[in-house]
């Protein structure tokens, strides 16, 4: 079992369910209301957890009427949750609205996520210990910037989901071992991808594609599912992904595109991350229609 250090975001979602989504101007009826529990990196660290991983998280939520959901959403999956803080103000929360195809739209607020801008002891600990540390960008860069160096002093391979982009420094990109980027991410940071030892490419529908250190690639098709959302589809296939990633790229894609295809058929982030043997089932069906 892969031992996994997210340190990250983590969000409540407020989701509105929509025919079309509103032009400027425009207002439409919805269709339904949830608050479900997510941010990029609480959706990665229970998608790992779930996918096999051992899993603890480092973030932040605030004072306020979310973070005992956001706390027990992550624990209730079996995350570690000794390096959650708490801290003065709001948690974080993103306002996503999903079409009748299972589109979605999304704005976050960090919050909490923003107060994230030194490591503790206990978390550097933790990350030295790991086998994968997983970033993403919904927290201050230099503290994942600090993150990343400290795992790769330690030997932890260090996995940076790029998202939301934005302009990185030089350093940061250097300390990274695995990137994982959607199409259109992948062309705004061509240039910056090019360096990374290992980039995995998620595709939507089409699956994902792989390229190693030494320029050869692999590719993993789409797996076939009845799409009711998308949303937290891209971090469930990211989770997956390092939960496995000691396994080999090639085990790894394919957990990660399953896993991600799952998570596209229910509504919500982290509501919609499916378990280890859901996982495996879809992998044993797609495995005997080969």
């Amino acid at each position: 079992m892969a031992r996994i250090v997210v340190v990250g975001s983590i969000n409540m979602d407020v989701v509105t369910t929509v025919g079309r989504r509103p032009e400027p101007g425009e207002t439409v009826n919805g269709e339904g209301f949830s608050l479900v529990p997510g941010g990029k990196g609480s959706n990665q660290a229970i998608a790992a957890r779930q996918a096999g991983g051992e899993v603890d998280f480092v973030g932040a939520v605030g004072d306020d009427m979310f973070a005992t959901a956001l706390r027990e959403v992550l624990s209730d999956a079996g995350v570690g949750v000794s390096r959650l803080r708490e801290v003065r103000g709001a948690s974080g929360v993103a306002a996503i609205v999903v079409d009748g195809g299972g589109e979605n739209s999304i704005i976050v607020v960090g919050g909490a996520n923003s107060t994230m801008t030194e490591l503790e002891a206990a978390d550097l600990d933790a990350i030295a210990a790991a086998d994968v540390l997983m970033c993403q960008l919904e927290i201050p860069e230099r503290t994942v910037l600090a993150a990343a160096r400290h795992a790769r002093a330690h030997g932890t391979t260090v996995l940076l989901n790029p998202s939301p982009v934005r302009e990185l420094s030089p350093e940061l990109w250097a300390e990274i071992d695995v990137a994982v980027v959607n199409e259109g991410e992948s062309e705004q940071l061509e240039s910056e991808l090019a360096a990374v030892p290992h980039v995995i490419v998620t595709l939507g529908a089409a699956g994902a594609k792989y390229r190693s250190p030494h320029g050869s690639t692999l590719s993993h098709p789409g797996v076939r599912v009845e799409v009711v959302d998308t949303t937290g589809a891209g971090d469930t296939f990211t989770g997956a992904l390092a939960a496995q990633w000691h396994r080999g790229p090639e085990v790894a894609l394919a957990w990660a595109c399953t896993a991600g295809a799952l998570a596209t058929t229910k509504l919500g982030a982290s509501a919609s991350i499916p378990r280890q043997i859901e996982i495996e089932q879809l992998l044993s069906d797609n495995l005997e229609l080969s």
